[in-house]
This record gives structure tokens, C-alpha cells and sequence, in this order.
């Protein structure tokens, strides 16, 4: 059995780290949003697609239809983006790195900053300090001074109604706000969102501080990959405690709960909507149908009033569900360093093609393109990066390796299979 020394390397060099490497999105539980609901068994290695890094950076409208896709609808928001939540790729983007207010959408990137460090179920009772510098104006859940709070509750504030109270708590219970603050900029970072600038942890409006569509379908993306932070933003209706009693409260994102006239989005998957005077109406919104789950950013329509957002992420998401492979991608949410690992198994299934008679039954694609393997199609997950991801830990240099070994491995039991 012929192959290549440099796929033997990488398949001896990593193959006990195979195990720990994330599972295929398809093989994740049903209940996840980014799980079909029914296993691979022997994997199909997807067509790769050729992607240029530098085309979100343009201005204006982004998409690369295919025959008998839909038009992209005509929008009045300044930016927004709509990407495939499993693979990462950008289906379509307007400006989607034009650097905007985010106003409550920053949420979110709170909320992969700081849910890991405590216990749903651990209590804490808020001091008078930890509701001092409240921006006047702001969203509130109604955090008292003196009560005691289960964890679960102030996320539930923080989700469902936005509530900066709930945010100035659990920032103190995780090194105060400018530690906060510092550590949402360096997981933006991680998570290859360059174009964040975190001033108030909350999103309320100060200077300087700016995001983008493109880092926002990030944040939402990853977001979906943690299933603490995807049952808060899809909870639309939970009782909040205010000592001896209880009150209750709704999730803002009428996409959600059907308030204010707007209609329900079936298999919406909430995540975070905003609002400030600067910014205007901001949201980060999924949704999962026939198996494919969608994100989709949308910052500042100039038009349509108040709910505006809403009825252009609902027209954003029923295009992307028409359009989903019927479009080339025209970007990703991955990391760079995601699709380096992703690139480095792709070219050793090159390697071992070029090399090895017995190498003409790894799948190639339309043109002669060699296809990225099932450790590839599980690389998104690693981009969750840090302490969230099922990777955790894992030196990204051993990611690529393990990649590239499972597409050896692929290419091994597929020439057996074929021998008998």
C-alpha cells in the first residue's frame, strides 16, 4: 500500500491525538443547533471553494450566485452579513467590515467572555458598588442592592432583557470592568473578530467603541457552539427573582416572542439584539431549518422604523436558506489559524495523490481540485477558541497535523474498501 512520506509523517506523528480533535458537525447531538440530527458513517470529504480573504473588505454588496440562486434582497442596513453557522462560510455581506456602534449585540461577546467562569447555580448577593457607573438611559432587569442571585438569573437579565445592571454584577464577580473589558477584546482576537473595540462591556455608547457586522456573525457563531449561552438567548420567557418574589420578563428579540406586531421566526435560535442612539437597531439573530442552521448580522437600517432590523434579518435568513448551495461562499467566520489547519489537510491529501498509484480514489473535485477531509469539516469547532471549545487546549500546530492525518486515514480505508 503506497503513501506518501509526507502524509505517513503526519498520520504516525498524530494519530493518537485523533480522539480529542472535535467531532464532525454532523455527528453532534440533535438537540445543538448546529447538528443535522443523524451521524456520518464513512466521511465524505465536502469540495473545497476557492474563497478570497480580501473580498469582505470591499464596499458595497458581496455574493457570488450560481444559476437559479435567488437576488439578494434589498436592504436599507448599513452592514450585515449572512454565513452558514456549521462550515463558517459567508453565503453574502454588505460592508462587513465597516466599523459601527454595536449597542447591545456586544453582549455577546461578553457572554463568551465570562459565562465559563461561573456556575449557573452558584449564588451571589450584589454589593452597592457593583451597580455604580450605569449608563443613564440604560436597559435594566431590576438587580437590587442586597439580594442574592443565582448565576442563571443574571444571565437570564442579561439575555432576555438586556440589562447592564446584570452586566456591571457579573463583570465584578470577574475581575471588574476594565478587566472585563480587556478580556472581551483578547476573545475577540481569538476568535479572528479584528474589528471590535471593547470599551463598555455592555454596549452602551463610548467613544471609540466600534464593531462590525463580519465580528458580530462571529460572535453569534460561536456563541451557537456553547449550549449554556444558546439555551439564554433562545429562552424567550423566564420568571426573575426579587426576593420573596418574582416577576416576569420577555426576551427583547421580537423575532423570538412575536411582540410588538412583529412574527415569530420559525427555528429562530434568538442570540442578541441592541439599541442606542448611536448606534440605532443592531441584532445578531439564527435560525435552523431542514438541517442547515444560519447567522446573521444586521446593524443600522435606515429605514423602516424602530423594527426594521428585524424584518431584514428575517429576509436575510429566508434568503440564505433559499440560496444555501446555490451561492459560492465569499468569506468566512473562521480564524485564520482554523483555516490554516483546514489548508494543511487539504494539501496532503494533494501530497498523497500526486504520489502514490494507489491514490487515485481520494475524491477530487470539479477542475481537479483535491477535497478537504472530515477532520477539516471539524475544524470550525476548534474556533471557538480557548477554555469553549471541545478542543480546548490543543496546540493548533497539532490541529493541522491531526487533519491531515485523518485524511490519510480517510484515503487508507477507502483503498481497502475497494480491495475487498
Amino acid at each position: 500500500m503506497i503513501v506518501t512520506s509526507a502524509v505517513r509523517h503526519a498520520a504516525a506523528g498524530t494519530a493518537a491525538l485523533l480522539f480529542v480533535l472535535p467531532a464532525p458537525a454532523a455527528t453532534a447531538s440533535p438537540a445543538h443547533p448546529l447538528s443535522p440530527g443523524s451521524s456520518l458513517g464513512e466521511p465524505t470529504p465536502p469540495a473545497p471553494r476557492f474563497v478570497d480573504p480580501a473580498r469582505l473588505d470591499r464596499k458595497g454588496t458581496q455574493v457570488q450566485r450560481l444559476p437559479g440562486a435567488p437576488s439578494v434582497p434589498e436592504l436599507s442596513a448599513l452592514s450585515w452579513v449572512v454565513a452558514d453557522a456549521s462550515s463558517g462560510e459567508v453565503l453574502a455581506a454588505r460592508n462587513a467590515h465597516r466599523k459601527l456602534p454595536p449597542a447591545s449585540t456586544l453582549k455577546a461577546l461578553f457572554a463568551l467572555t465570562a459565562l465559563p467562569h461561573n456556575d449557573p447555580s452558584d449564588q451571589h448577593t450584589v454589593a452597592d458598588s457593583e451597580l455604580t457607573g450605569i449608563g443613564a438611559g440604560s436597559s435594566l432587569v431590576g438587580i437590587k442592592e442586597g439580594y442574592t442571585y443565582k448565576v442563571s438569573d443574571l444571565w437570564n437579565g442579561v439575555f432576555l432583557s438586556s440589562g447592564n445592571d446584570a452586566v456591571h454584577v457579573l463583570a465584578a464577580m470577574n475581575g471588574g470592568w476594565d478587566s472585563m473589558s480587556r478580556k472581551m477584546q483578547e476573545k475577540a482576537r481569538a476568535l479572528g473578530a479584528r474589528d471590535t473595540h471593547v470599551v463598555s462591556p455592555d454596549g452602551y455608547d463610548a467613544p471609540g467603541q466600534v464593531s462590525s457586522a463580519y465580528d458580530l456573525a462571529v460572535f453569534g457563531r460561536a456563541g451557537l457552539q456553547d449550549p449554556a449561552f444558546t439555551r439564554y438567548c433562545s429562552t424567550p420567557y423566564a420568571d426573575f427573582p426579587a426576593g420573596s418574589w418574582s416577576y416576569g420578563i420577555a426576551n427583547t428579540n421580537r423575532l423570538l416572542t412575536g411582540e410588538d406586531g412583529v412574527a415569530r421566526y420559525p427555528g429562530l435560535i434568538g442570540i442578541k439584539n441592541g439599541y442606542t442612539t448611536n448606534a440605532g437597531n443592531t441584532l445578531i439573530s439564527a435560525a435552523r431549518r431542514g438541517g442547515r442552521t444560519l447567522v446573521v448580522s444586521v446593524m443600522n437600517p435606515q429605514g423602516g422604523g424602530g423594527l426594521a432590523v428585524y424584518e431584514e434579518a428575517r429576509s436575510l435568513l429566508d434568503w440564505g436558506f433559499e440560496a444555501a448551495g446555490r451561492v459560492q461562499p465569499v468569506g468566512s467566520l473562521l480564524p485564520e489559524r482554523t483555516k490554516a489547519a483546514a489548508d494543511a489537510g487539504t494539501r496532503a491529501v494533494a501530497a498523497a495523490r500526486a504520489g502514490g498509484r494507489e491514490d487515485d480514489d481520494v475524491p477530487v473535485a470539479a477542475g481537479g481540485a483535491p477535497r478537504a477531509g472530515a477532520a477539516a469539516v471539524a475544524a470550525p469547532h476548534e474556533g471557538s477558541a480557548g477554555e469553549d471549545g471541545p478542543a480546548a487546549g490543543l496546540p493548533l500546530a497539532l490541529v493541522g497535523s491531526a487533519c491531515a492525518a485523518a485524511l490519510a486515514l480517510w484515503a487508507l480505508r477507502r483503498r481497502a474498501a475497494h480491495r475487498g
